[in-house]
């Protein structure tokens, strides 16, 4: 087992230090022993070649293996025993192979321990080790001031692959022992290993260290001026930002372009406000509304209200209030307030006719505007899976949806995800006969299966037939009837509708910008190929929102535009990598479904070790008072800490609650801090609170309470 391999290799490690100690290597390993036994040590160096070389070279490893002191020292003793050739071959050798097993020692030990108890915080370490950990490894082997068996046991803990640490090592280290082994060739003139390393010395380490990333940045000029090779680049521009779209994202990097007075211009080919407003979270948030109310009023008898029995539902009115909601929020994302704001709107098609310069048409006419930087914030759009038949089904998606003018009698939604299970819950209440088909074996697939599992139950109780693990395999028609035909394990079935709604996921806007002619490339979803500077393969043109993914999310969009605006207008002194370490989701389906951080598949699956604390809403007085008492909060932390590792909540104010939980991940709070807070009674948000006291006792010093507790009972 590892844990007896472990101990056995402590054990020898603690065999060698003591012995190193035990016999006095320590004090041998000296300058002064070195140059008072010199002469005997190379008389029997003659006298014996291959035994001293071989000796020499196993003890150098040893020590280096080991993390001993006395590296130094043997190196100079190479240069003196063995002359400047082979001494530097020798030791080369010897202090990568001793290096990569301290490596390899250190790895064994530490790194799955560390990884488990500190992944997330090391995860922009892992991925730049990842990236450029070569780069990284051989600046450090440059420089001789960084204690190199540091070096060895920082690097085991991270993702480096062992030959590359070798190599690397072998190489970086050249410079400095080539050094140290030409001064052990005059090592009379040396009074102290101080000597070795004056101050112009260590400075042309350091010199020599920063020369990999000055080659670096040549190497990344020479590549981008190949990537706009047979372009032209304007010697004046028209803008200094253009930004296609006028969504969330685009809306956003307009506005802090705008904002430090940098000309942009902002080119829309529809609506001002994009799938947010028009199409998306607006009039989808609205409908749901109007569904709810319908719900409470079914449920008024539960609060001593008695109402009519029967509660219809006006579905035209439904939809007028969308567009009335619509309206009423439209001047907040309108031309004429981004205008005053200074920001130059266009409408029209936008394409991209070189690196730097964009083409608008509209009605028949066209004009071409250049900008030193353009960022591409076109949105996404409903993807539609390629199922036999269903071009003839007149499909809705979430683009289309809101014109209709009745509400549908039978209605399938294809997809489980938030747009599927949101809208389908709705029409229910609304009173669609609804059937909604999902591929997998639960809805909300990414999320925590007992949350997933809560908005199933209130979506059978709203009266939707879930089809779980169905594949919609075609779509025909027989007489009158629109039919799907789906398939479970080894059964089939016919499932008759009027309309159905396509809500499988969503995919980037890229068609009619010609990014073909630019080499510009996209993923199969149509999202874009982004850096972490969120730059496509020309550093001058950016994405943000839908078409850059990876999380298409209304927030994100607008998170995403700040890094994509700040790099297209200052990147040339400072550029931002996107940061998604904390990033919320809520599901709007009653009860809400809201996450931050992971769940507890996503820890199993990465192999964190982790803590579960479970807060059940149903005690909360305000939620009883509101009758809202269903759900829970589910933390995740670090085991043995309160650090928050990820939280799920289910609940009517889920979205709200959730909001706590990001403020503290995003500034390192833990549940400490959320307990030791004061919330106001009585409020929903209490419910925070409570969950961070169910850790608090959980975790509470047993040992101590039981001292005090003597303690009181001799008081009496």
């Amino acid at each position: 087992m590892k844990s007896g391999k472990t101990w056995l290799l402590i054990l020898i490690i603690a065999a060698v230090v003591l012995g190193y100690f035990y016999f006095g290597l320590d004090e041998l390993l000296t300058l002064e022993y070195l140059k008072s036994r010199l002469d005997e040590f190379r008389a029997y160096a003659d006298a014996r070649p291959l035994l001293v070389l071989g000796g020499f070279f196993l003890g150098y490893v040893i020590i280096t293996a080991a993390s001993l002191p006395g590296a130094a020292i043997m190196t100079l003793a190479a240069g003196a025993l063995f002359g400047l050739a082979t001494g530097v071959l020798l030791v080369s050798f010897a202090s990568s192979i001793g290096a990569t097993l301290a490596f390899l020692i250190a790895r064994y030990l530490f790194r799955d321990s560390v990884q488990e108890k500190f992944g997330q915080r090391l995860k922009k370490i892992n991925e730049g080790v990842a990236k450029d950990g070569a780069l990284y490894l051989f600046t450090l082997r440059l420089v001789p001031a960084f204690p190199f068996f540091i070096i060895n046991i920082v690097m085991a803990l991270t993702p480096i692959k062992t030959w590359t640490f070798y190599w690397v090592s072998q190489v970086g280290m050249l410079a400095g022992t080539i050094v140290y082994v030409n001064a052990g060739t005059q090592i009379a003139q040396i009074q102290s290993t101080g000597d070795l390393l004056s101050i112009e010395l260590i400075g042309a380490f350091v010199l020599l260290g920063i020369f990999p990333w000055i080659a670096r940045g040549i190497i990344n000029l020479i590549q981008h001026r190949r990537v706009y090779r047979g372009w032209q680049k304007p010697r004046h521009f028209d803008r200094n930002l253009i930004v296609i779209g006028a969504g969330s994202a685009g809306l956003v990097s307009a506005y802090i372009a705008a904002a430090v007075k940098a000309g942009v211009t902002l080119i829309e080919r529809d609506k001002m406000g994009g799938d947010c407003l028009n199409t998306g979270c607006v009039p989808s948030k609205t409908l749901i509304r109007s569904a709810r109310q319908v719900h409470e009023l079914k449920q008024a008898d539960q609060y001593g209200v008695r109402l009519p029995e029967n509660v219809s539902v006006d579905f035209p009115a439904v939809m007028q209030r969308i567009r009335d909601v619509i309206g009423q929020i439209a001047p907040h994302d309108s031309v004429e307030r981004y205008s005053e704001l200074g920001v130059d709107c266009r409408r029209g098609n936008a394409r991209l006719v070189s690196p730097w310069e964009v083409e608008i048409s509209r009605d028949g006419t066209s004009e071409r505007l250049t900008a030193r930087s353009i960022i591409i914030a076109t949105g996404g759009r409903p993807a539609v899976p390629p199922i036999p038949g269903i071009e003839e089904t007149d499909y809705l998606t979430s683009d289309n949806l809101w014109q209709l003018a009745e509400k549908p009698q039978r209605l399938l939604v294809l997809g489980g995800g938030p747009i599927g299970c949101e809208l389908a819950q709705s029409f229910a209440r609304l009173g669609s006969s609804v059937t909604l088909v999902e591929m997998a074996p639960q809805l909300l697939p990414r999320e925590d299966t007992e949350a997933a599992e809560a908005v199933r139950q209130a979506l059978q109780a709203d009266g939707v037939n879930l089809l779980l693990s169905h594949k919609a395999k075609q779509f025909t028609r027989e007489e009158a009837a629109r039919v799907l035909h789906t398939q479970s394990n080894d059964s089939e079935q016919r499932i008759e509708f009027d309309q159905v709604l396509v809500a499988v996921g969503r995919q980037g806007n890229t068609e009619g910008l010609d990014l073909e002619s630019l080499d510009i490339e996209t993923r199969d979803n149509g999202t874009l190929v982004l850096n972490d500077y969120l730059q496509t393969r020309y550093p001058n043109i950016y994405a943000c929102g839908d078409v850059a993914g990876p999380y298409q999310f209304t927030h994100v969009a607008a998170h995403q535009a700040w890094f994509a605006a700040v790099n297209a207008l200052f990147g040339f002194a400072k550029k931002f990598r996107a940061d998604y370490s904390v990033i919320p989701a809520a599901t709007f389906t009653a009860p809400e479904l809201a996450r931050v951080g992971l769940n507890e598949k996503e820890a199993d699956e990465q192999g964190i070790d982790y803590e579960v604390t479970r807060y059940d809403i149903s005690e909360l007085d305000r939620a009883i008072t509101e009758g809202i008492d269903q759900g829970f909060i589910k933390v995740l932390t670090a085991r043995g800490s309160d650090r928050i590792l990820g939280v799920t909540i289910v609940n009517a104010q889920a979205g709200e609650l959730i909001a706590e939980y990001v403020l503290a991940m995003r500034h390192g709070l833990g549940l400490n801090k959320i307990l030791g807070t004061i919330h106001a009674y009585p409020t929903m948000m209490e419910a925070n609170k409570f969950a961070a006291g169910e850790w608090k006792r959980a975790h509470a010093p047993q040992g101590l309470l039981k001292l005090i507790q003597k303690f009181h009972a001799w008081r009496l």
